[in-house]
């Protein structure tokens, strides 16, 4: 039982997490969105990079990158959110119930992964080279974030046996 538990408050804990990034891009709009529109105008890479033909210097693209990123957060919260629930009606069925109730989690940890991954690391850090920005450089944290939620993914994908909802003494 206690490892069901585990991974409920671990999906939980995403879930609560992304409801607090979407609130602060929400609340307090244009610190993150001068993240992105610093990434993607490239004004702090190396200078005379040869990359920086792949620069874009458009407020509505900026616009449109940031929004994207807020609607896929919460796409990752709402179905974390949805996760959580879920588990925890199954969290006293048997195994195959609870393995069962796993979908929506695991769908908004992928999610999540596929954003810190393919949104920050490749497309801001590889494509606009975020990497060579010492001011906004967000690869460290990405990377975090990857790490992180990917372990949690990795402790909820693992089959649930039913002698796992018995405590141990």
């Amino acid at each position: 039982m206690i490892l069901r538990i585990c991974r409920v408050a671990l999906v939980a804990a995403v879930a609560f997490f992304t409801t607090l990034v979407v609130f602060n891009n929400l609340t307090d709009y244009f610190s993150n969105y001068h993240f992105v529109e610093h990434v993607l105008s490239m004004d702090t890479t190396f200078p005379g990079n040869n990359g920086m033909w792949r620069a874009i210097r458009s407020a509505d693209a900026d616009t449109v990158f940031y929004w994207t990123i807020i609607l896929w957060e919460t796409l990752t919260g709402l179905l974390c959110w949805w996760g959580t629930v879920n588990l925890v009606r199954a969290v006293k069925a048997g195994s195959a119930a609870f393995n069962g109730a796993k979908n929506m989690a695991i769908a908004g940890l992928t999610i999540s992964l596929l954003q810190w991954f393919v949104a920050f690391i490749s497309v801001g850090g590889e494509w606009f080279l975020m990497w060579q920005s010492k001011i906004w450089n967000g690869q460290d944290a990405a990377f975090r974030m990857f790490t992180c939620i990917g372990i949690i993914l990795i402790v909820l994908i693992i089959p649930d046996r039913e002698d796992s909802t018995r405590d141990e003494t």
